[in-house]
């Protein structure tokens, strides 16, 4: 169904005050939400179906607990996530000007952080690096086993050039996790090769995959491994849990942010033109038959942004706008 920009926002919103946040922390959720929705991207509003993003106990503002010049590791208070990462990266931009590479790390958040594209491409907008990485409670499971024991774990990287930031934003999963509820909400089967069910056989019924695990992006030990070292990244390192085979814990979900100023090196300009000198070659090489267009990292989330706010009204499957609409009626 289509719906009016103007209308999505409201409505999401209203549902996100639902769940007890302030107007400002709405704020936002909404703007990292709608990132996301308008890029056709499986990390938006439907994260506000179901159980939500309902707010955590014992929350408190985040701090930072210890600090260099260079880095910074923050609690985040138990406070949602989009708000602690969103603050991670102002942290690091300002450590990055000042000494030429911020590094902060994140830990005691409450839910996800949506599409982690959404934070390196705030550090690309300022001319810098971004890079970030994300864990997650377990749904994943290692090469050669059907037991969830990583995140999805995703991890993004945002180059400035002198267009849009070139951002690759990927889970180490086959599939986000909210792909796959999306796919239930909608009533659609998932791509072969994607999920297990409890008993290792492998499935496209989602609600199956939600009991049993997703693969890794390959299947095999490439993705396997690079899913661990994400984790690695952001359980051990910055103080969040490892959680795994099972566990439960209040403090998954770790976060690293980098912002890396290219003045350490050839400067802003210089890394701005060689993007996207690097960007027009791999545009104009030779396609394969049948392929029109060479994309680049983020280049059809990026169209898919610029039509809809032209347009004004966006496309939403039926069902997921019906249960939006449904929490947005609870009230604050």
């Amino acid at each position: 169904m289509k719906v009016s920009l103007d209308e999505l926002e409201r409505t999401t919103k209203r549902a996100i005050l639902t769940f007890g946040y302030t107007d400002s922390e709405a704020d936002v959720i909404l703007s990292v939400l709608m990132y996301a929705q308008l890029r056709g991207n499986n990390q938006g509003v439907v994260k506000l179906i179901g159980s939500g993003i309902p707010k955590g106990s014992n929350v408190h503002p985040p701090v930072i607990e210890k600090e260099t010049e260079l880095s910074a590791l923050i609690d985040g208070g138990n406070t949602h996530a989009m708000v602690v990462v969103n603050y991670a990266v102002d942290v690091a931009i300002a450590k990055a000007r000042e000494s030429g590479v911020g590094l902060v790390g994140v830990n005691h958040l409450n839910t996800s952080s949506g599409a982690i594209g959404y934070y390196a491409r705030r550090v690309a907008n300022e001319g810098m690096i971004g890079i970030v990485f994300a864990g997650a409670s377990p749904l994943v499971a290692a090469a050669g086993s059907y037991q969830p024991v990583f995140g999805t774990n995703p991890l993004a990287f945002a180059m400035p050039s002198l267009n849009e930031p070139v951002v690759l934003d990927m889970a180490t999963a086959a599939m986000a996790f909210f792909g796959v509820i999306e796919a239930k909400t909608a009533g659609r089967l998932l791509p072969a090769n994607v999920a297990y069910d409890a008993n290792g056989s492998p499935t496209v019924d989602p609600a199956e995959a939600i009991k049993g695990a997703l693969r890794t992006f390959d299947g095999g030990a490439k993705s396997s491994g690079l899913s661990m070292m994400v984790q690695a990244l952001t359980g051990p390192l910055v103080g969040a849990s490892f959680v795994g085979l099972g566990e439960v814990s209040a403090n998954w979900g770790g976060h690293l942010v980098i912002a890396i100023d290219p003045d350490l090196f050839r400067g802003a300009d210089a890394l701005r033109q060689g993007v996207s000198a690097m960007a027009e070659t791999v545009k104009n090489t030779k396609r394969l038959p049948g392929v029109n267009e060479i994309m680049l990292p983020g280049e059809r989330g990026d169209r898919q942004t610029t039509t809809t706010r032209e347009r004004g009204v966006i496309e939403i499957e039926a069902n997921l706008y019906q249960e939006l609409t449904v929490v947005a009626q609870r009230g604050p």
